[in-house]
């Protein structure tokens, strides 16, 4: 039986051809680095390089990158000189300025944010607008299709998008999805808050929802394809929180403009201003260098064009001069990675590619959390949030407004957990133990429901751990397996059909919820759901690998392939 120990070394190395060379890594976390073509340099670029050519005194950089080396005992079947050789394992992770890092990552999650307020916002704003004395308007009077429009509007268009953005992906490329999201999400916010009708109304709600789509789908691709391998999951999780700063912000709006004449007007056009910080932030980023490259290699342009491009973009997002050699030799070695892709393939992925090969596979782990995420009935159990505080004898529970902030709250506390631990703890652990908890606190739902009245205690802390399991595993950690799973050639594709099968079990879900609320009672409605999570949990055992610190080319070649 194998035994290993963990050892830690710092470098601070210079570029010298006249260095000894230096044993690969066999797993490198480098955001680019995938192996060296050229030996005479050290292979990895986690290493701080003293390179007076990039290093800014304005822009204070990690000081050392670590070095981890796993040494353990040969395993059984070695042979030859194998035999008596340590297996070791080394990783570098990349230095990189964090102010450069931090403006790549805030506009693009402006969008989870918008993605956010719309839900809470949207909870007020029907309050508002069916108020006869509140709402400001002749035509309050929805039918129960009408309001359900209004609310689900959105929820529509986010379909769309997702649909119209598969086809369409690569060309576009992330910074201009992003941009065309933020336009959307502008004058979907201006035209539903100014709508003179209802007509008018559900055409705002529907651009808006366009807006979500895309930004849903264009966020997670261009953080994961421009941060530094070893903060990835941390800067996806993050995003995440940023939803949850949305709907938190979402529903303290509403609180405080629930009561004004037509309050529901600034609910909905609030989210005019900060789609504009969000566009005119993303107008100031590079494109991704990744997705230069991948052009590139599929000949959509001169290579050297699109690889000069690609090195101009790195050296930005790293707070770097432009063209500086640490960015050259990076580019160099994400367009020899891409190029062994497309080695003996179409310049350009088939339509139906995604669903063959290592494509499928990404999308059924990707689809399969994504679709987990809302069948294991998260709007369900926020539903009956209200009669379960109200049952427990917490007062704040008789205002709707109040008890949102104080759920918003604790979602927020519990996915800034998430943020803390996913890139030390890795994924699969935080799937693993906040899954198991959903399945648990569902079960305990159920039991209340059925026989366990006269113990509210039991749901209230029911219902805290299903806000917080959740918050710590499907919420963040969904959407981070799904921006780094599936292998270039068909990422934008497969990203637009992961929030499709998102945003379409969304609406199952919703749609459904009443007639099997009517036939099942909510006791056997929470042991469905309960029974699902059981089945999520043994999805996410056998099928979801852990990525933590991996380059998104070694995701590609090391678990895909």
């Amino acid at each position: 039986m194998a035994s290993s120990s963990w050892t830690f070394a710092v470098f601070n190395l210079k570029l010298s051809h006249s260095r000894p060379a230096l044993h690969h890594p066999k797993n490198s976390q480098c955001l680019f680095s995938k192996f060296n073509p050229h030996p005479s340099f050290p292979s990895f670029y986690g290493a701080q390089f003293k390179s007076h050519t990039y290093l800014s005194p304005r822009e204070p950089l990690i000081q050392y990158s670590r070095l981890v080396s796993k040494v353990g005992a040969q395993s059984e079947g070695s042979s030859g000189g194998e035999a008596n050789s340590l297996d070791s394992e080394a990783t570098f992770e990349e230095t990189f300025s964090w102010s450069s890092v931090i403006l790549p990552f805030l506009f693009p999650a402006l969008g989870g944010l918008l993605f956010g307020y719309d839900i809470g916002a949207t909870s007020g704003a029907t309050i508002s607008l069916q108020s006869p004395e509140l709402s400001g308007i002749t035509w309050f009077g929805f039918s129960a299709v009408q309001l359900g429009l209004v609310v689900s509007g959105s929820l529509y268009g986010a379909l769309l998008g997702s649909l119209l953005v598969y086809p369409i992906a690569d060309f576009l490329g992330r910074r201009r999805e992003l941009i065309a999201a933020a336009v959307l999400y502008a004058l979907g916010g201006l035209i539903t808050a100014s709508a003179p009708e209802l007509n008018v109304l559900l055409v705002g709600r529907l651009l808006y929802g366009l807006g979500i789509g895309l930004a849903m789908h264009g966020a997670p691709l261009y953080i994961a394809e421009t941060c530094p391998a070893q903060i990835r999951g941390t800067l996806i999780s993050l995003k995440e929180l940023f939803i949850v700063l949305g709907i938190l912000l979402g529903y303290l709006v509403g609180s405080f403009k629930i009561n004004d004449v037509g309050g529901w007007r600034y609910m909905f056009g609030l989210s005019a201003p900060i789609a504009s910080l969000m566009g005119l932030g993303i107008w100031t980023l590079p494109p991704s260098p990744r997705w230069l490259l991948l052009r590139a290699v599929q000949g959509k342009g001169s290579l050297q064009e699109y690889k000069e491009k690609a090195i101009q973009a790195l050296s930005k997002l790293r707070g770097r001069p432009a063209g500086d050699k640490v960015s050259d030799m990076q580019i160099e070695h994400t367009l020899a990675s891409l190029k062994s892709a497309y080695t003996d393939q179409e310049s350009e992925g088939s339509f139906l590619e995604v669903f063959q090969g290592p494509s499928l596979k990404a999308f059924i782990i990707g689809g399969g959390l994504v679709l987990f995420q809302q069948i294991t009935g998260q709007p369900s159990v926020l539903y009956y949030a209200g009669p379960i505080l109200q049952s427990a004898g917490f007062a704040a529970a008789s205002d709707a407004t109040r008890l949102s902030v104080l759920i918003g709250f604790f979602k927020l506390v519990m996915t800034g957990v998430a943020v803390l631990k996913v890139d030390d703890l890795g994924r699969r652990p935080l799937l693993i133990g906040g899954v198991g908890g959903l399945a648990l606190s569902l079960l305990l739902l159920s039991a209340y429901y059925q026989f366990l009245g006269n113990f509210p205690v039991v749901a209230v802390a029911a219902l805290l751990l299903y806000v917080g399991c959740y918050q710590i595993s499907f919420g963040p950690i969904s959407w981070l397996m799904v921006s780094e799973i599936f292998p270039i050639r068909t990422r934008g594709r497969g990203i637009s059909l992961a929030v499709l099968t998102n945003f379409g079990s969304n609406a199952i879900v919703t749609f459904a919820f009443s007639p099997l609320k009517e036939l099942l009672g909510a006791g056997n409605l929470f042991l469905l759901f309960g029974i699902i999570a059981l089945l999520s949990l043994l999805f996410v055992i056998v099928y979801v690998p852990e990525t933590k610190g991996l380059s998104l080319e070694e995701i590609e070649s090391k678990i895909l392939k």
